[in-house]
């Protein structure tokens, strides 16, 4: 019996190489949720504002606050849509800046996505959706375990 104790005792108190559930060592799921989103995201809407771009008329709202030409909304959206991507690259490779700027890559998107609304609302609300859940993930609270206390 004593000889299984010091097993479980072992077993607890050290994590595995990969560092275990919730170990510093490599990529929880929800991390590799939210790279993957961003890596989805940060395409789709560069390749979206690009047709914004070639065709100015693509898109027509009315009287909105936020209303820019076309052709500025389409370079908006390409900046944020390659930040998405260098941070979502950032997230999957581990970097330790990576969830941070993933963080805020995704926060200035869906700023930008609730101002395009008026434009293309069936787009832009699941992007928003898609950027929230992108932002919990990276932003939720991680506890960690540590071998020998």
């Amino acid at each position: 019996m004593t000889a299984l104790y010091r097993k479980v005792a072992a077993m607890a108190a050290i994590p595995n190489e990969r560092g275990g559930p919730g170990g510093s060592e490599g990529l929880s799921g929800a991390s590799l949720f939210a790279g993957a989103v961003m890596m989805l995201s940060g395409p789709l809407s560069i390749l979206m504002r690009a047709s914004g771009i070639a065709a100015d008329n693509l898109f027509a709202a009315s009287q909105y606050a936020y209303r820019f030409d076309l052709t500025a909304w389409g370079w908006i959206h390409i900046v944020v849509g390659l930040a998405l991507v260098i941070a979502g690259m950032g997230v999957l490779t581990d970097k330790s800046g990576g969830r941070g700027a993933g963080a805020a890559a995704a926060g200035v998107s869906l700023i930008t996505q609730f101002m395009f609304v008026p434009y293309y609302p069936l787009w832009a609300i699941p992007i928003m959706t898609l950027d929230l859940l992108a932002i919990f993930a990276l932003t939720r609270f991680h506890v960690g375990t540590s071998g020998g206390r």
